[in-house]
This record gives C-alpha cells, sequence and structure tokens, in this order.
C-alpha cells in the first residue's frame, strides 16, 4: 500500500508518495503566489491551490505508475488561519484571506471585548493572523459578502471539499480560527456567534489521523485506481512537520524557518499562556495538545533580502553571509509583515539599525539571518515562561538546509539543533504518516518514529552573540510607538 502527504503551503503545494515503510517514493512541487492588494493585506486564489494539488499528483503518478496504483490514503497539510468563503453552491466568494494579512488587527480587541473569556476558551490571544477576526473584518466591510457565506473552510480543508466532496477539518488546524474550544477539542458556539456564524457555517471535526471522508470516486478512476482511496483528517502545517519529525511527546520540540517561523513543544495538556503570545492548539493525535512561538517572517525575510541585493542565488547570498565579522553588521528586527510572539503587533515592521556605507549584501544577509534567530530566541524565552522547558528541537523548513543558520538557533535560543536526513520534508512526511495511521489503525508509537539524525549543532559561548541579542531587544520597546504612528498615518 502507499500514502500520499500533501502540504498546501503559502509559497509551494508539495507532495510526497510513500510506502509502509515510510520509503519516499517519488515527490512533486508546484510555486504558489501572493497578492498584497493593499499593504498589510495577503490573499490567494483557492482555485490555485486546487489546480497546483492536481498537478503535484500528476507529477508523482508519472513518476511512480505502479506505486500509485496502490494508494490507499491521502492526508493534507496546510498553511493555517486563511479565510476560505464558499456559497450555498460551494463557490468561492473571494480570494482567500492569509494567515500574514494583518488588515483586522482592531477585530482582535473587539472579538476579546466580545468574549471577555476568549484567551480560556481559545487558549490564545486574539491577533489578526487567526480567522475569526477575519471574519468580523467582512462584516463591516464586505457586507454583502459576509451574509452569502455558508461555510468558512481554513486552505488545506478547501482542498480536501474538492477531494472528496465533504466538509471536514482536523482540530490543530481548527484550533487556529479562534472558533474552537481547545481544551474541549470542539467548537465553541460563544465564539462563532461573536463573529455571527454557527456551527452550520462550520466543517465538522474529526482527529489527524483519523479516516475523514473517501476521495470521490471521479478522481480514484481518472487517476487509474480502482479501490477505495482514505483521506485522513490530516493537520496544520507545523503539527505535520512534527508528526513527520516524531515531535509527538510532551517536551518534543521542533524549530521551522519556512515563510514563517515557529518554535513547536508537544504537551500531552492544555497548556495555554497567551499573555506572551504564546499559541496552545490541539496536536494532530488524539488527546495531545502543543505549544508554539510564532515570528511571521523567517526564511521569507532572507527571500526579501535576496531581491532587494538582486541576489539570485540564495545559497550563495548564504555563503556570503558566514564570512561576516557579526559586530560589522547591522542589527535587523525582522518584522515585515508584523509580529506574532511575544509582541502580537501588527504594526511592527522590519529595521535595519546602524547602517552604514561600508555595508553590503553579505552584511544585510547575515543581519537577517541573525534578526530572524533572534526573534525565535524571544519565542524560546516566551515558552520558558509559560513553563516549557525544551533541551533540544528538530530543524525543519526551507532554512535547515542551511548548517550555518543551524548554529546561530542553537547559540542564540540555547536549544541543541537537530538536523535529519529528511528535515525539509517534514510537513508532507507527516501528512503521509497520518494517512498512513488512518488506514492501517497504526498507532502513533509505531509510525511517528524520529528520522535518523544528521547532525546534533550544540550552543557554542559567543560574548558577541549576546550583546547583539540584548541590543536587538532593547529596541522594540524604543520603537513601538514609532510603528503604531506610522500605520495611524497610513489609514
Amino acid at each position: 500500500m502507499t500514502y500520499l502527504g500533501i502540504d498546501i503551503g503559502t509559497s509551494e503545494v508539495k507532495a510526497i508518495l510513500t510506502d509502509d515503510a515510510q520509503t519516499i517514493l517519488a515527490s512533486s512541487g508546484v510555486a504558489l503566489r501572493v497578492a498584497s492588494p493593499h499593504p498589510g493585506w495577503s490573499e490567494q486564489h483557492p482555485e490555485d491551490w486546487w489546480r497546483a494539488t492536481l498537478d503535484v499528483i500528476a507529477a508523482i503518478r508519472a513518476a511512480q505508475p505502479v506505486a500509485f496504483s496502490g494508494l490507499r490514503g491521502i492526508a493534507l497539510s496546510g498553511q493555517m488561519h486563511g479565510a476560505t468563503l464558499l456559497d450555498e453552491q460551494q463557490h468561492v466568494l473571494r480570494p482567500a484571506i492569509l494567515w500574514n494579512d494583518t488588515r483586522a488587527f482592531a477585530e482582535c480587541a473587539e472579538l476579546e471585548a466580545l468574549v471577555p473569556e476568549s484567551r480560556a476558551i481559545t487558549g490564545n490571544q486574539a491577533m489578526p493572523g487567526f480567522t475569526a477576526p477575519k471574519l468580523l473584518w467582512l462584516r463591516k466591510h464586505e457586507a454583502a459578502l459576509f451574509r452569502a457565506t455558508a461555510k468558512v473552510l481554513l486552505p488545506k480543508d478547501y482542498v480536501a471539499l474538492r477531494l472528496t466532496g465533504e466538509y471536514v477539518s482536523d482540530l490543530s488546524d481548527a484550533s487556529g480560527t479562534l472558533w474552537l474550544d481547545v481544551a474541549r477539542r470542539d467548537w465553541s458556539e460563544r465564539m462563532l456567534a461573536a463573529t455571527g456564524l454557527t456551527r452550520e457555517h462550520m466543517p465538522r471535526l474529526v482527529e489527524g489521523s483519523a479516516a475523514a471522508a473517501q476521495v470521490r470516486p471521479s478522481l480514484c478512476q481518472e487517476w487509474g485506481i480502482a479501490h477505495t482511496v482514505l483521506l485522513a483528517g490530516g493537520a496544520g502545517d507545523n503539527a505535520a512537520a512534527a508528526v513527520g519529525l516524531g515531535v509527538v511527546e510532551p517536551g518534543a520540540g521542533l524549530l521551522s524557518l519556512g515563510t514563517s517561523g515557529v518554535l513547536f513543544a508537544g504537551s500531552d495538556g492544555f497548556a495555554p499562556n497567551p499573555g506572551q503570545g504564546v499559541h496552545a492548539f490541539c496536536h494532530c493525535l488524539p488527546g495531545r495538545w502543543h505549544q508554539m512561538s510564532v515570528i511571521l517572517s523567517a526564511a521569507s525575510s532572507l527571500a526579501w533580502v535576496a531581491r532587494l541585493t538582486q541576489s539570485a542565488d540564495i545559497g550563495a547570498l548564504v555563503t556570503l553571509a558566514e564570512g561576516v565579522e557579526a559586530r560589522a553588521a547591522p542589527i535587523f528586527l525582522p518584522y515585515l509583515s508584523g509580529e506574532r510572539t511575544p509582541h502580537n503587533d501588527a504594526t511592527a515592521r522590519g529595521v535595519f539599525f546602524g547602517l552604514s556605507t561600508e555595508h553590503g549584501r553579505a552584511e544585510l544577509a547575515y543581519s537577517v539571518m541573525e534578526g530572524v534567530v533572534f526573534a525565535m530566541a524571544d519565542g524560546n524565552a516566551a515558552l520558558r515562561s509559560a513553563g516549557t522547558q525544551l533541551r533540544e528541537a528538530s530543524f525543519v523548513g526551507g532554512g535547515s538546509r542551511s548548517r550555518f543558520w543551524a548554529q546561530l538557533c542553537a547559540t542564540a535560543s540555547g536549544l541543541h539543533v537537530l538536523r535529519h536526513d529528511h528535515g525539509v520534508a517534514g510537513g508532507t512526511l507527516g501528512a503521509a504518516r497520518l494517512a498512513q495511521m488512518a488506514v492501517t489503525g497504526l498507532p502513533p508509537s509505531q509510525v511517528c518514529t524520529r528520522p535518523a539524525v544528521q547532525e546534533t549543532i550544540a550552543p557554542q559561548a559567543s560574548g558577541v552573540l549576546d550583546d547583539r541579542l540584548a541590543r536587538y531587544r532593547r529596541l522594540y520597546p524604543l520603537l513601538r510607538a514609532e510603528f503604531a504612528g506610522a500605520a495611524e498615518a497610513a489609514r
């Protein structure tokens, strides 16, 4: 039997095909575009996710036709929080508003005023990236469209609808909506009512490793498959990456440098710390939860500076950064899209502090990589304040290709950073594992093992980095009022 794991990312739809031994038989990816029609807005067309999904499946089928014919299960992981609105006929009403869209920052305070216990219910501070504030914004600014909305789906759940005809979501992804009672693992009617919605607007909920629906027979026929193919509940992207890296037990962690940056810690109970901007979500496995610190611009910051400096080869740019003397570089605040943990500030913006005419692309690249690492160190401090003590974290995401970045992460955060054979494919591998559990009924202890560790990178003593981290942490409080003032002036 074979299993297909598909990740509906922000910049790419990726997929892998695995067998019962979890050997990766084939992989494929299709790039996506993000639209920003106004400053702070971030949108995608759901049809683009579906077309890319069909394309990656076609590529895998072409690469491994015999193995693909044995497909028994599919699971999706996906970018979280995106608001995908459908009418009664399942027509998409507008482009999806994505996780890094900050237009609904004012509605966050409104939502918490409407439900003073919202943080206790959801385990999270209201942030503009979450789904519920987006619906409050839409009710105010696109009222006719809001009234026409029959279902609100997350990105991967829209693809699940196209695959199966069913409205279904998993608990890890649903945790990022602010409509879920995270401790009870069920929709909160009170949070839904605060945004003018009911359970009827929501998909049904399943555990990520459970069978959720059957793939449409017409698709199976098109793919040359005569038997039933199950769709598993799936997962939000970080929970899927955790499953792919065996991060399923309390105290296990992962550090992801993708478009966003995440420090993820497994937990066997609901342990919120919303005051520090820590996310407390359901895991995609039954009876388990997790905490996350999140920054909005991680590897995407490096891609940005590559475009800024007209550097076509990001790998070559990283090599330049490796030769920079840290004390000679400017300090960078990586708040290009605002920030979540620990500041929860949609108005925060990126800053190079200490620029001079002596600085070139190498220094800018180093500063960006270092600034992302410092933001992740802030995230680890926020997790510690919630009582979570991580010693090590598996490294995943596009940034995990760089050993230099891994060493910076280890030294700044104090964590031992683990680099794995399939670290970059963590989310798709996790989805394939969820599909395997849904089909076979095997427990996580047998399926969710840790991939081989290529290298363990320990923190190093660095007085220079310590001093620069202290300077980095002093800058945001000094600039916070200026960020807010600039945002107000722009409106």
